[in-house]
């Protein structure tokens, strides 16, 4: 039986785009002849793949199997092709980030991901507004929040571990009581998700009079404050994860209370899953954050 390899290259640009009008403009044909191999494909599996939702199209439970189990056989092929033919292909990977996690955390790792994928043309994004992913160009969201976003791909970088740091010009490590901090200038990170009252109920103080602070917009300036010597933070060993690993912040309370959550995210459409270059980033973010709360505990 004949094999319709060229309506099965087809259906891996439908399923990939979402959409047949962009999968003609990448595949260099009419959104007709498009639809023309999508039901020739159909008509030869005997099943139908998929379905008109509005000007997209979404997969039928047939077509969401049929293409995971196709989906890296085509993409290798396109690969290997590309390379005997001697042509270096680069696809752009397009990752929004939090200004704090991109600057404290994703920035210092990105080298390896380059490095192992230098087909990938890496493009960051740094911004707090979260992405609509319906009208934005954006592939995967490292998102600051309390994970509660339906319908999307979620998924953790862990949970993350505050506590009080500031410079060792400022205090010895655990040279200070809880009771302490009340006499210190304390920075304030505003969006934190994690703030000095709830630090403070946790370790049984109600402060009966206002303390001194001073307040920052982002935790990457209250964790750059910090080292400073401008006060003492609290702030998460994510973020401050490197400056705590070169020791210029340090805990200044000794046994501080373990207070751990969540507070990044992995965040994308299901759909975009499909591509190669977000099945890569993700598959690095996973080892990056394994190996961050691997190294965490030794802080």
């Amino acid at each position: 039986m004949q094999i319709p390899f060229r309506s099965i290259v087809v259906f891996h640009a439908v399923a990939r785009a979402g959409s047949i009008t962009r999968a003609a403009e990448e595949l260099r044909v009419t959104p007709s002849a498009v639809s023309q191999q999508i039901q020739a494909l159909e008509l030869h599996l005997g099943t139908a793949l998929t379905l008109k939702v509005g000007r997209n199209i979404t997969l039928t439970e047939a077509g969401e199997r049929y293409f995971q189990m196709i989906g890296r056989e085509v993409e290798h092929i396109a690969d290997v092709t590309q390379h005997v033919r001697g042509v270096r292909t680069a696809t752009t990977l397009t990752v929004r980030a939090a200004p704090s996690v991109s600057t404290k955390w994703l920035l210092p790792r990105l080298g390896s991901f380059i490095e192992a994928h230098p087909d990938i043309e890496l493009r960051l994004d740094a911004t707090n507004e979260p992405t609509d992913f319906s009208k934005e160009n954006i592939d995967i969201d490292l998102r600051h929040g309390e994970g509660g976003w339906p319908g999307l791909f979620v998924e953790s970088l862990g949970a993350e571990r505050f506590r009080p740091v500031c410079s060792p010009a400022i205090a010895s490590p655990g040279s200070l009581g809880p009771e302490d901090l009340l006499d210190r200038l304390l920075i304030h990170s505003v969006k934190s998700q994690m703030q000095w009252p709830r630090w403070f109920a946790e370790v049984g103080l109600d402060p009966a009079r206002r303390w001194r602070r001073v307040l920052f917009d982002r935790s990457h300036m209250a964790i750059d404050a910090a080292r400073s010597g401008i006060g003492i933070a609290l702030e998460s060993e994510l973020l401050a994860w490197q400056e705590l690993a070169e020791g210029s912040l340090i805990c200044p309370v000794a046994n501080p209370p373990a207070l751990a959550m969540a507070t990044q995210w992995i965040v994308c459409p299901h759909g975009h899953l499909r591509h190669r270059k977000t099945r890569a980033f993700l598959e690095w973010l996973r080892k990056e954050r394994d190996s961050w709360a691997a190294s965490s505990l030794t802080f």
